[in-house]
């Protein structure tokens, strides 16, 4: 076996029911928020694999924003239930489970408490499969956990960990921007052979409704999407941030004439670098924003790949708009959010430049 064999996490399976993003559109509909889409989706993956498990604090019930509503009467108190408020042990039981080749899906109740079950995420679910020389994995985990600003959140329930995690050889991380995109992005990481962290932003459990393909199908992880496309400034970023970066875009062009490129990484690890690049070769121009802190944030790895990439091809000076180097503030959420009017700054600076 060769070490590279060991080193890189497996590719999803391209198994018969994978269904294209391309199919959505011809698939009987019904409208879905986006804690409706998550509900959804587990419940597929609970009827199409009798090893799945759904379990974390107080998902019995329905869970704190109701994404598990309904799972335990449909399918039991065997496969889904609630555990102690005990973050490590959600973390510790669901690497346990998945090594035996079952299906976990793990719910963390908040983002800002994952980092109890950091170094079992960290150090034992994305390392399995390395330690073992491929022998053993973890591929049937997912932790799912709600995250982001909410307006009322404070420091203890708004932050945005995704950055923590990227930097893990072994794990994936997703962050859906919308409920159909959730729903398909959920199936994928829930089947993909390699553990995923799934990050929902909590901001949009109710306010994002939209159109959900009934049924079965999957969004490829790893693959970005092009929202609209533009040609005078590229504009990426995930989860709720993509509705600023929408209005935001929005206002440049009614405004100013500066057409976007805004772009949805749907994962960030594996991001879709080929995808950027190709539209910063185009525009000349880069806009990232975040939720989470400027320093140490994933726009400095987006920015710094870019650079390395396309460096004879940019116009301007890449820009980063995201939170301040502060805790959460919870008075102060809405200077320390990077809102349409902070964004819609960036896109012009970066375009007259």
């Amino acid at each position: 076996m060769s070490l590279k064999r060991i080193l890189t996490p497996l590719p999803a399976a391209s198994a018969p029911l994978r269904r294209q993003a391309a199919a959505m559109s011809t698939a009987a509909v019904t409208k879905m928020n986006l804690f409706t889409a998550v509900n959804d989706a587990m419940r597929i993956a609970m009827k199409t694999d009798d090893t799945a498990v759904v379990f974390g604090e107080d998902v019995a019930f329905g869970g704190v924003f109701r994404c598990s509503v309904g799972l335990r009467e449909e399918f039991g108190n065997d496969r889904v239930f609630n555990t102690p408020l005990c973050e490590q042990g959600i973390a510790g039981f669901a690497i346990g489970y998945a090594s035996m080749g079952k299906t976990a899906i793990a719910e963390i109740q908040f983002a800002d408490y994952i980092f109890p079950a950091f170094d079992q995420i960290v150090n034992e679910a994305a390392k399995y499969r390395y330690r073992s020389g491929n022998e053993f994995d973890v591929g049937g985990l997912t932790f799912r956990t709600p995250c982001g600003a909410v307006g009322h959140g404070g420091h203890y329930h708004s932050q945005s960990p995704e950055a923590y995690f990227t930097m893990t050889p072994g794990l994936k991380v997703v962050m859906p921007r919308s409920p159909a995109e959730a729903k398909g992005l959920l199936l994928a990481s829930i089947r993909d052979p390699n553990p995923v962290v799934f990050l929902e932003p909590k901001a949009l459990y109710r306010t994002s409704v939209e159109e959900v393909p009934d049924g079965d199908y999957e969004i490829a992880l790893g693959k970005a999407d092009v929202m609209r496309t533009g040609a005078d400034v590229t504009v990426v970023g995930w989860g709720g941030q993509l509705r600023v970066l929408e209005a935001a875009c929005d206002m440049a062009e009614q405004e100013r004439g500066i057409s976007c490129e805004l772009i949805d990484l749907r994962t960030l690890m594996p991001w879709d670098v080929e995808t950027v690049e190709k539209s910063v070769n185009k525009t000349g121009r880069l806009i990232v924003s975040h939720e989470a802190p400027v320093t140490g944030g994933f726009a400095a790895e987006i920015a710094t790949k870019i650079t390395e990439r396309c460096f004879l091809s940019l116009e301007a000076p890449i820009e980063r708009v995201c939170g301040y180097d502060t805790p959460f503030p919870l008075i102060y959420e809405k200077y320390y959010v990077p809102d349409k009017l902070k964004c819609f700054e960036a896109i012009v600076k970066a375009a007259e430049y």
